[in-house]
């Protein structure tokens, strides 16, 4: 525990923890962080008027509060005196339950929706957390978040409290790097986790690819994590699984058609959209349907299966969970009325992950929907266009969330790179405009047995544009414009 300055000061009569000053409650604990602008400290009396009864701070936000008159605690490092503290305050839950955590640039999102699909076939009351939401026995439980796919500590440790006095018994959960270098989930140490692969995101906030790497292997610490499931078809999966067998740690590994512990003899796409596959086990084989498309659903089902195989839960009970799931924006199927092109949604935002989703489409031919976010990573804008036109036969650059750049100014540059693999492929490259106008073009070029891919975005509900954000939910576009298609031809 942090240094307290106030020695009487008792840190079990805390009733929650906040570093939002707007959300404190009487009896709870205000951490006040340095900011890029401010200091939280400064907003200390409002977390007071609010009910704080003890402020968690550094040095000099011990100085800005000190003359408030009440229990001030002090810490080098309050990111992760706060995480510890949240811990204690909420009972440590995580404690109460099995909880397994899936890192990695691409694939946490589908992992953690197959393991929770298994574990509850296999009569488990599990809770999800992650950027689909947060649940419990498959019903959002609404909590309030500060960040989009792994909270910050004092929530995280609240929304572990709930679900396991709902009962949960076991929890799986995305954790993202962001939230390893800032102690979100500290005071958590997962039975099993997971790694999926590193591909280039997030460069505005680490430094480079090996900082980002780093930042994902440190889930990995022995007083992080128990077993660990990596996939080795990654060549970051490769690197790690090797570090890790270095330092005796307990791993399990996984590959689609490479030597592994968990992998695939066959796969086969079926007729409906799902997959078949024969995995080979430790155990022997087991055979598989996953409700998804292609590689992409084979990888993601075989590190599923791994990580439950690596509890005391029985994988063949668990294994029939995995045949009808359906995760909203990651490789959802749009239904659309009539003889109608195939098209899925999916959430891919860096240049590995279109590469994957649109070798995941059957043909015969493909058509891209896909763009790049504003006011992030400005070096991956080329190298997602070209990975779009070298995985589909057509290509219409659009937007994604410009936020405060100019969206003509995004797509010039995903153009460029679209248009110098075109030269190669033989691709067809449009400039889609605005993005309800692109997905719009793109039903207008397809055929009934083509595969359009609409990327970026996924399942989420806005549009971030020129300060303002809009309703905009792919899904819903999709089936919107069809309609509009259909009525334009007189159908």
């Amino acid at each position: 525990m942090p240094n307290v300055q106030v020695p009487d000061f008792d840190v079990t009569a805390l009733r929650g923890v906040s570093l939002d000053s707007r959300r404190v409650s009487p009896g709870w604990l205000y951490v006040a962080l340095p900011g890029a602008r401010t200091h939280g400290a400064r907003f200390a009396a409002e977390a007071l008027a609010g009910g704080a009864i003890a402020i968690l701070t550094d040095a000099e936000g011990a100085t800005l509060a000190g003359h408030l008159g009440v229990p001030i605690l002090v810490d080098d490092d309050p990111r992760a005196a706060m995480a510890r503290i949240a811990a204690a305050v909420y009972g440590q839950p995580a404690r109460r339950m099995a909880m397994y955590g899936v890192t990695g640039t691409a694939g946490k999102t589908s992992t953690v929706a197959l393991v929770a699909a298994g574990l509850t076939a296999a009569g488990q009351c599990v809770g999800t957390i992650g950027t689909l939401g947060f649940r419990l026995d498959g019903r959002d439980i609404g909590a309030p978040t500060t960040t989009v796919t792994t909270p910050e500590s004092p929530d995280l440790q609240a929304m572990l409290a709930t679900m396991a006095d709902g009962g949960a018994t076991c929890v799986a959960m995305e954790v993202s790097s962001h939230a390893l270098i800032l102690n979100r989930v500290d005071g958590i140490r997962f039975d099993v986790a997971a790694f999926t692969n590193l591909g280039r995101d997030h460069l505005d906030f680490h430094e480079d690819m090996e900082h980002y790497y780093r930042a994902k292997a440190s889930l990995f610490d022995a007083e992080r994590s128990g077993c660990a499931v990596v996939n080795i078809d990654d060549p970051w999966g490769r690197r790690l699984a090797t570090e890790l067998t270095a330092r005796g740690a307990t791993l399990v590994t996984t590959s689609v058609d490479g030597a592994a512990d968990y992998r695939a003899s066959r796969w086969t796409t079926l007729p409906d959209g799902t997959t078949s596959v024969d995995m080979v086990t430790p155990s022997g084989r087991m055979g598989l349907r996953v409700g998804l498309l292609g590689a992409f659903g084979v990888r993601n089902a075989l590190m599923a299966a791994a990580i439950i195989d690596q509890t005391q839960f029985d994988l063949a009970d668990a294994a029939p969970g995995f045949a009808h799931i359906v995760i909203p924006g990651r490789m959802q199927r749009v239904a659309l009325d009539g003889p109608a092109p195939h098209v899925v949604v999916d959430f891919a935002h860096t240049p590995d992950e279109v590469t994957a989703a649109l070798a995941a489409l059957p043909g015969p031919r493909r058509l891209a929907v896909v763009g790049c976010g504003g006011d992030r990573d400005r070096g991956k804008r080329e190298p997602m266009g070209e990975a779009a036109a070298l995985g589909a036969d057509v290509v219409i650059v659009t937007d994604d969330n410009p936020r405060s750049e100019d969206p003509a100014a995004i797509r010039a540059a995903v153009l460029v790179g679209a248009r110098r693999a075109a030269e190669r492929t033989g691709a067809q490259v449009i400039d889609g405009g605005e993005r309800r106008a692109a997905i719009r073009t793109a039903l207008e070029l397809a055929g009934p047995q083509d595969w359009v891919a609409v990327l970026g975005k996924g399942d989420e509900r806005t549009q971030q544009l020129a300060g303002q954000i809009v309703p905009f939910v792919d899904a819903q576009v999709v089936d919107e414009q069809w309609q509009a298609v259909r009525a334009d031809a007189g159908e």
